[in-house]
């Protein structure tokens, strides 16, 4: 049996007074990929900005133990530093700051949270070496502002850039295949399968089945209207493509 990341009880979450999130539970071990799959508004990336602290949204029941930490206690900074990353539906620009002063400074930040040496100049653009090969991320957008002029697919391969870079223990992927022609998104997928390993998880949010072509899940889950209403096997992704999400009312 693999070791729980992350364990959600009973969540109930809303955003400017509107109940969004309506009793989830979910429990996701290390080493494991699940999807949550359901149609727009069901409450997938309101799931996802409660996890990463946005303080936009509300929890008024419930609760979420990550490492077995209360994770609702911890700040954004104090949930990235524990080891979750959110890859976003739509990717931000950061002008006038360039992409390896941005990861310099994230990476040092999380080392010397868990009192380690901050790398120094040539330590740390040999691991964005590295990492770059990893995700087949061009050179010349690293050494540009974030996420500046790049294209929906660099945007989304410079995500996967990142979580490689800060090497998280869940990883949350928003949707990262909106917007994506078939190549970048082999390219994004296959960064996510090089990065899966034994102590560490994904959850993978998405409308489409496709993506679960390229990134194997172990779990599928439903959501619909704020609640996880179905949970099978990787087939149920198939079912759902099939059949559509008005046959699990």
């Amino acid at each position: 049996m693999s070791a729980e990341l992350l364990d959600i009880r009973n969540l109930y979450a809303s955003v400017t007074g509107k109940e969004i999130l309506k009793g989830i539970n979910l429990t996701v071990g290390a080493g494991e990929t699940h999807a949550i799959m359901g149609p727009n508004g069901s409450g997938k990336s309101t799931l996802s900005s409660v996890l990463v602290g946005n303080p936009a949204f509300e929890v008024t029941q419930g609760s979420v133990s990550f490492l077995g930490k209360n994770l609702l206690e911890m700040s954004p900074e104090e949930r990235s530093w524990a080891g979750i990353f959110l890859s976003f539906q739509y990717p931000v620009e950061i002008s006038g700051v360039s992409m390896v002063n941005f990861m310099r400074a994230a990476v040092n930040a999380q080392r010397t949270h868990k009192g380690e040496k901050a790398l120094t100049a040539g330590e740390f653009l040999k691991l964005m070496r590295e990492k770059q090969a990893l995700v087949e991320l061009d050179t010349n957008l690293v050494n540009r502002s974030v996420n500046e002029g790049f294209s929906g697919g660099e945007k989304k391969r410079n995500e996967i850039f990142q979580m490689a870079m800060l090497e998280p223990k869940l990883a949350i992927l928003d949707e990262t295949d909106s917007g994506l022609d078939i190549d970048a998104l082999r390219i994004v997928a296959d960064g996510v399968n090089k990065l899966k390993r034994a102590d560490n998880a994904t959850i993978v949010i998405t409308h489409y089945p496709r993506l679960l072509d390229y990134i194997k899940p172990d779990v599928v889950h439903v959501l619909y209207n704020g609640q996880i209403i179905k949970t099978g096997p990787p087939e149920l992704a198939l079912e759902l493509e099939e059949k559509g999400y008005d046959w699990l009312k």
